[in-house]
Order: structure tokens, then C-alpha cells, then sequence
């Protein structure tokens, strides 16, 4: 690991929680340079919805390489492009009666995030963007703005301005109907908060523990935002594509964003982000808002394959079995460990293990890759195990996962008592 230490920054960060040199990976594993197996139940941080080299992707990337297709073409119109684009309408829109336009921006979340607000901002004549507590949107200065996560704030970074920050679906308790908060402050105008252009949100705060908004509170906020004249961005960068059982997060709700900014595994593995607009909003001039990289085509080819997933309904089925088998097993574990006052929320597959005990979720995390498994820590203070594994995991794969964490917090326990005793 010397080289990493001595030639790569300080700001890198998961080569620090999962220690060893990685080789090959497939599906649902990885392989390290000795050999040694991982499960993951980390997936690139939602990235890899669809597996490690999943082979119809690697296929279809092969066969396109091979016949010399486009890679690089900025905002050109490639054949890559137009396949993308029109599996998207047929598979993804059209079906849901979603009628939006396609922008592409840079290669990451953060820059679907900033080309949102900076719409926003633009259409409505109104710098305000409102978000939510606990959010997380990316960490370039726009999007970090919007972004709740206090280990990213830094007051030298300026990134403060035009926004403000509201309390998230169940933040100051079950009996506190935060949209009815959020009214009082847009009612008067002497609230101090300005009436903003947007609010942006996730449906499912990821990094910020797994925090799952309910159907009411999403509609009754989509309705304040029509009340009041405000966009609805949904931030599904993490938690769309199929994460939560339904290909966007916000469908269980029934409700119909201004926006919708995706990303990660939206791309099928490869970098690529994209804003989905209602087309009155699409109001940009020619070439106002560019990225050199807008135009990945290769992910272009590996998102159409990816797409074909949903050319049924068999994915979202098994997004929801294996979604309540985690739950089933995870609350097995849960009621085996009382003492950890664990907490589990969640859904499809997307859920959290709050452990709120200081560090004993990244011990917890510690022990599982020692032990073979990936899995990553979220939440405030780090006090949630994660479980983020790809759609397509196998349940073997996934009973043997979730064996290893109830094996770790039994070694925490058993070395704490052996410690106290």
C-alpha cells in the first residue's frame, strides 16, 4: 500500500476503511491481489446497481470499441447517444407518463446538482434554493451548499450562500409535521428565509442514515411547492435507478418533480450524469451551461444495456423480495443485540443499521472486511451501517453477507465484555 501513501492525496478515503489492493470483481465480489474474497455490500456507493462487470454491459462495450464507435463527442449526435436516448423515452418515460427533457452534464452527481439550481435560479429570478437536514448533494461549492453533512463544512469554503435549510420528514420528532414548519416561514415574509427558486431534495437521505421520507410528507411538500410557486427537485442520484424497488424513488409517492438529477448507476458503472427538466423549463441558450465530458458515449452504451433491465417488471419484483428479506434478517440481528440499541430503517434495498453507541458502526465495518465483507458507515456520526448491495446480488450472496455482520457485532460484543470483565 506504500505507493498509495506517499504518491495520492490525503482526501482519499475509502482505501482507508477497506485496506488492500483490489484485482477483479464480478457481480456481487471482489478479489484482491492475494486473492482474498470480498462480498460487497457497498456497490461504488450506489453506483454499481447492476454488479461488478455485469456481462451484458461488458459485452455490448466490446462489441462497440471494436466497431470503432465514438467515444469522445462533447454534445455531438452519435448513434451511442441517440440508442441511450430513446431506450430511456420507451423504457423509463413514457411508460410513467414522465415528460421530461434531457440534459448532460458533467460526469458527476455534484454536476446534475449544480446545473439544477443554476436552472432554478435562472428561470424563476430567485437565488434561494431550500434544502433539507441531513441531505447530502455533493461536494463542489453549489452543491455544497445544499449539503447538510457537517464533517464537509468548512465557513473558508463561502459555499453558504442563497440557500436554506429546513427539517427533513420525522428531524424534530413523529408528532412534528415539518411541511407545516416549512409553511410558516414561506408565509411570512419577515421569516427571514426568502421565498426560493427550488427545494432539493433525496426521498432517502443515503449518506446522511438512511432516512426515509413518507408518502404523505412528499406530497404534501410537492403541493406547497405548486402553492407556492417553487421547483421540486428530486435528487435520485444515490437512490433512483431501481433502488428503492421502483426505477425513480419518488414513484411510490405519486408525484411529479419540476427535476430529477441522476447519476451514478444511471451510467451502468461508467461516469455519467444527467437533470431531467419539464420541458417548459428547458430554457437555456445554445451552449450556456457545456462540460468538456457531456458526452460519455461509451456510458451511453452501457446505460442502454442497463436500461433493458426494466423492460419488464422482473427486476422491481426481486428489488422487493430481496428488499424484505433484508429487512426480515436485519431485524433478527437487531433483537439478537439489544444491548447495541440498534435501529433499523429502510427500504427496497437501501437500509440502515443505526448503532448509535460512538464507533461502534465502524468497528462494526472494521470487523466485517476483516472478515470479508464491504459494507460502509453513514449517518451524522457515522452510526449507521449501510447496506447497499447491487440489485442483482444473489441471495446466497446476500444470507452470507448478513451472517458476517451479525458474526462482527457478536466478536464487538464478546471483545467489550472480555475487555470489562
Amino acid at each position: 500500500m506504500r505507493i498509495f501513501e506517499e504518491m495520492e492525496s490525503e482526501v482519499r478515503g475509502y482505501v482507508r476503511s477497506f485496506p488492500t489492493i483490489f484485482d477483479t470483481a464480478r457481480g456481487s465480489e471482489m478479489i484482491d491481489e492475494q486473492g482474498t474474497r470480498y462480498i460487497d455490500f457497498f456497490a461504488g456507493a450506489g453506483t454499481l446497481n447492476y454488479g461488478h462487470n455485469n456481462p451484458l454491459i461488458t459485452e455490448a462495450l466490446i462489441k462497440y470499441l471494436q466497431h470503432g464507435g465514438i467515444v469522445h463527442g462533447l454534445d455531438k449526435a452519435t448513434m451511442a447517444k441517440r440508442a441511450f436516448l430513446t431506450k430511456l423515452r420507451d423504457t423509463i418515460l413514457a411508460p410513467r407518463n414522465l415528460q421530461y427533457k434531457v440534459q448532460f452534464t458533467g460526469p458527476t452527481g455534484t454536476n446534475a446538482v449544480e446545473t439544477a439550481m443554476k436552472l432554478a435560479r435562472m428561470v424563476k429570478k430567485r437565488s434561494n434554493i431550500i434544502a433539507f437536514t441531513n441531505g447530502y448533494h455533493g461536494l463542489t461549492l453549489g452543491a455544497l451548499a445544499v449539503t447538510g453533512n457537517y464533517d464537509y463544512k468548512d465557513e473558508s469554503y463561502g459555499s453558504r450562500s442563497n440557500t436554506a435549510f429546513m427539517p427533513f420528514d420525522g428531524f424534530l420528532g413523529k408528532d412534528v409535521d415539518t411541511i407545516d414548519y416549512m409553511r410558516r416561514f414561506l408565509e411570512d415574509g419577515s421569516s427571514g428565509v426568502d421565498l426560493p427558486a427550488a427545494v432539493i431534495l433525496e426521498t432517502v437521505q443515503g449518506e446522511g442514515g438512511i432516512n426515509v421520507a413518507s408518502i404523505e410528507w412528499l406530497q404534501k411538500l410537492e403541493a406547497l411547492c405548486r402553492e407556492f410557486d417553487i421547483l421540486l427537485i428530486i435528487d435520485d442520484i444515490q437512490v433512483g435507478n431501481g433502488r428503492t424497488g421502483s426505477f425513480f424513488s419518488f414513484e411510490r409517492a405519486g408525484i411529479y418533480p419540476d427535476m430529477v438529477t441522476l447519476s451514478k448507476s444511471i451510467g451502468g458503472g461508467l461516469p455519467m450524469a444527467l437533470l431531467l427538466m419539464r420541458p417548459e423549463l428547458d430554457q437555456w441558450q445554445p451552449g450556456e451551461h457545456t462540460g468538456t465530458f457531456r458526452g460519455n458515449n461509451l456510458a451511453f452504451v452501457a446505460a442502454t444495456e442497463a436500461l433493458s433491465y426494466w423492460d419488464n417488471d422482473d427486476l422491481a419484483q426481486a428489488v422487493k423480495r430481496k428488499g424484505e428479506l433484508l429487512q426480515s434478517e436485519l431485524q433478527k440481528i437487531a433483537d439478537k443485540y439489544p444491548q447495541l440499541d440498534p435501529r433499523l430503517r429502510g427500504l427496497g434495498m437501501v437500509w440502515g443499521l443505526e448503532l448509535p453507541q460512538t464507533g461502534v458502526a465502524g468497528e462494526a465495518s472494521k470487523e466485517a472486511f476483516e472478515r470479508g465483507l464491504l459494507i460502509e458507515t453513514a449517518g451524522d456520526r457515522d452510526q449507521v451501517l449501510k447496506f447497499l448491495p447491487s440489485l442483482l446480488i444473489e441471495e446466497e450472496l446476500l444470507h452470507e453477507g448478513l451472517a458476517i455482520v451479525d458474526a462482527s457485532l457478536g466478536a464487538l460484543l464478546e471483545r467489550r465484555h472480555n475487555f470489562t470483565g
